[in-house]
């Protein structure tokens, strides 16, 4: 198995399809391809691509997958697709969508499923993200399923979101709720050509103009584009690359850096967290326990306090209940 890793270090893109298959079902290997190749990371540009479902993200990332080739830029994808009720696994719409793209050696699309993880994102979509980076690929297009409002996780995953809009999806009221639209540092209307997008664009420009942006803080701008055509693609590119730039510039990258570390390294302690505590519950030592929790003889609370005993303080564990 380390020569699977030392392959992958050296370049062989079947050795990364492997290693992403071990972060994704959290394999010990997966986690050590990670450790080995971290010190490659934090080259790559991540750009996440959400917005709801029927917004055309499929086909707008593969538009954004052709003019970024085109400007010589090696592209990583991670399309996020809903998971299947019966395995598990990714249903792989979104991959199928770019399979024009999959003889290109500087592309890598891999779908990966969200496995009920709330946010769209299963949390093996960091690990993908970190291997993609150390392999080498320049930008990393990270294509979320579109689950509603509430996606706001690919905020705290990548440098750049863009929120894509698309007219004819009802009240246009509906695209200016807080929640999903304050994730946003470009937002897109796509099927621009549509006779009702001019209304959406003027709806999301009302929005910003009554938000309050501080000097110096990054002005978002919408970008019409039909992605079926390429129409609006090429400046879509250029303010994705300006978004880059002013976050170097202005110093904001490094402290998104540090908050998308920071929420990994919380994430990956509650998930061991979790394992340990119900292997710790399930423990022939804790059967007087679960027969006292099942008899009411004593409550969740206190029994979670008795597991915990010479754990943590217990000062903390009554805090965190409260």
């Amino acid at each position: 198995m380390s020569d699977l890793i030392e392959r992958f270090l050296a370049g062989d893109r079947r050795a990364l399809a492997r290693l992403l298959t071990h972060v994704e079902n959290r394999t010990e290997l997966g986690a050590r391809a990670i450790r080995e190749s971290f010190d490659r990371t934090g080259r790559a540009h991540i750009v996440g691509i959400t917005g709801p479902p029927g917004a055309g993200k499929s086909t707008l990332t593969n538009a954004l997958i052709r003019e970024l080739r085109g400007r010589g830029r090696t592209v990583g994808v991670l399309a996020i697709d809903p998971s299947s009720a019966i395995t598990g696994g990714a249903t792989l719409g979104d991959r199928i969508r770019m399979m024009e793209n999959h003889a290109d050696e500087g592309v890598y699309i891999r779908s990966m499923a969200t496995r009920g993880q709330m946010g769209g994102l299963a949390l093996a979509a960091t690990g993908a993200i970190h291997l993609l980076d150390a392999f080498g690929f320049e930008v990393i297009l990270v294509e979320t399923v579109g689950v509603g409002q509430d996606e706001v996780d690919i905020a705290e995953t990548a440098d750049t979101t863009l929120l894509v809009q698309v007219p004819g999806l009802g009240d246009s009221i509906q695209t200016i709720k807080a929640g999903i639209m304050e994730i946003a540092d470009i937002l897109v209307v796509n099927k621009a050509d549509r006779p009702d997008a001019r209304q959406l664009v003027r709806d999301l420009r009302n929005m910003l103009l009554l938000g309050q942006t501080p000097e110096g803080d990054w002005k978002i701008p919408i970008v019409e584009t039909v992605a079926t055509d390429g129409t609006g693609i090429p400046r879509l590119a250029d303010q994705i690359a300006a978004h880059r730039t002013w976050l170097e510039e202005s110093g904001r990258h490094r402290g998104r850096i540090e908050r998308r570390l920071a929420r990994e390294v919380v994430l990956l302690a509650r998930e061991r967290f979790d394992q340990w505590i119900t292997a710790r519950l399930q423990d022939p030592a804790f059967a007087d326990e679960r027969a006292a929790l099942l008899a009411r003889q004593v409550d969740p609370g206190t029994l979670a306090d008795r597991l915990l005993h010479g754990v943590l303080d217990p000062a903390d564990t009554t805090q965190s209940r409260r």
